[in-house]
């Protein structure tokens, strides 16, 4: 059922509709992606090397986006963890960034979006809304998949809650 890839999935020339695309957005960004009835998940680092100029991590996210669409298909739904807060300045910056370049990329394709507050995407792996980092990672297990970290397992509660509660359409 799980794919813990830290690849996008094999091309198709079909791709599934109803494909659904679920974000933890961040450096480490962790990714879900439902296409028909498998789920294929991972993590993909946005850091840039010390060469790279400020802007570098948010032109290789749209390139990822871009690999994304290209390999499987525009998904007909993206979802995102909606943070309303940061506890370092930097971190508010950098989501600030990510959250922009998804929006306008979404935006561009006519892809319909919706951040999903933090609290709602807890509640409903978890039952608590305050679960910390390791409780979402085993309830994520529980539910038969391997996330290698919390952000995948972050991104793979986010798609659970897209598919249970909204039927993936937003």
């Amino acid at each position: 059922m799980a794919s813990n890839a830290q690849t996008l999935p094999a091309a198709r020339p079909n791709p599934a509709t109803g494909s659904i695309l679920a974000l933890d957005l961040g450096t480490s960004m962790g990714w879900a992606l439902r296409l028909g009835n498998e789920t294929h998940s991972g993590t993909v680092s946005f850091r840039p090397s010390r060469y790279d100029g400020g802007g570098m991590r948010y032109v290789r996210f749209r390139h990822w986006l871009d690999q994304l669409a290209v390999t499987t298909g525009l998904p007909e739904a993206v979802y995102f963890e909606e943070v309303r807060r940061h506890a370092a300045t930097d971190a508010a910056h950098i989501y600030g960034g990510f959250l922009a370049c998804l929006t306008a990329w979404c935006e561009e394709r006519g892809l319909a979006y919706q951040g999903v507050p933090v609290g709602t995407i807890k509640r409903h792996v978890t039952s608590k809304g305050n679960a910390d980092k390791q409780a979402v990672i085993e309830a994520v297990r529980a539910r038969g998949f391997t996330p290698a970290d919390d952000n995948e397992a972050d991104a793979i509660a986010l798609l659970l809650w897209a598919i249970e509660t909204k039927g993936g359409v937003l």
